[in-house]
């Protein structure tokens, strides 16, 4: 009996501690489970807070950016904008007024130089007309304007072989010298400038150079009658239009208001073609120049 009754305490003591032990197992887990969640549930919270406070940052500078742009449009930023934009236009239209006058002034001195040297050339012309002079008249009666010989007669170049008068090219160039003769500048200009292009090495070419800077002068292209008579003179330095070349240079450099430049180039033409017909002529260009100062 009493065996019974030792047995079955034992068994219910085994029993107890059996069921005690798988509790104190399953505590343990859930404990350990609970503490994850936790250590989760902290993460989670401060990475909200982070988030958050980037938020709270990014609203904060918005907020300021519209304080700033409320402050533009209501207050005096706006203002100093449009006083600004004011103070551009009043000096583009003060610039504006300044070109227009700067204009106005320099073709107001284009004229009166314009005026200055038309007086000059007609003083110049009563100068001429009455200085003494010895020697032949000028090689011919001419406008005005224009100086020297005008081109009227071809002369070959020394040792070449002269086109036959029946032949286009010479029929060319006698068509320019009319023309000239005519006083129809442009169209003789554009004889000229023909025929130097059909017969670059005819042997009038420098007649035919001579005549171009001739009708430049008398269309008043100064420049560019210069031009053409320095091409003669550097190809055609023999040539007997080499006087009438530097007299039309002189004339060129006068109107231009190159009286020094003017002067030389005449002293130049006296000193080294003294038997030219255009010799008395230029030397009444020369007197008149040195007595204008």
């Amino acid at each position: 009996m009493k065996k019974r009754i030792l047995a079955s305490l034992l068994f219910c003591l085994t029993v107890f501690a059996t069921h005690s032990q798988a509790a104190l197992f399953d505590d343990k887990e859930a404990r350990k489970k609970i503490l994850e969640l936790e250590a989760t549930t902290t993460t989670q919270h401060q990475a909200m807070q982070t988030e958050l406070a980037a938020l709270k940052k990014t609203q904060q500078s918005i907020e300021q950016r519209l304080v700033e742009i409320e402050a533009i449009t209501k207050g005096q930023g706006l203002l100093d904008m449009q006083n600004q934009l004011e103070g551009l236009k009043q000096e583009v239209a003060k610039l504006k007024g300044e070109l227009e006058l700067a204009g106005h002034n320099v073709a107001t001195t284009q004229q009166r130089q314009k005026d200055l040297y038309g007086d000059t050339d007609a003083r110049l012309r009563k100068l001429e007309q009455g200085a003494a002079s010895a020697g032949p008249a000028p090689v011919a009666e001419v406008p005005a304007v224009v100086p020297a010989a005008t081109p009227v007669a071809a002369t070959p170049v020394a040792g070449t072989v002269e086109p036959a008068k029946n032949s286009q090219e010479y029929q060319l160039l006698e068509l320019a010298h009319g023309l000239a003769k005519e006083a129809k500048y442009k169209d003789a200009f554009n004889a000229y400038d023909k025929f130097l292009k059909d017969y670059p090495n005819s042997t009038y070419a420098a007649d035919a150079m001579y005549g171009l800077g001739y009708a430049q002068f008398a269309l008043k292209n100064y420049k560019s009658a210069m031009a053409t008579q320095q091409k003669l003179l550097d190809a055609y330095a023999d040539s007997p239009r080499v006087p009438d070349a530097l007299f039309n240079m002189a004339n060129s450099q006068f109107q231009l208001g190159l009286v020094p430049a003017a002067k030389k180039t005449l002293r130049d033409l006296i000193a080294k073609y003294p038997n030219s017909e255009v010799i008395p002529a230029a030397q009444k260009r020369l007197k008149a120049l040195d007595v204008i100062k």
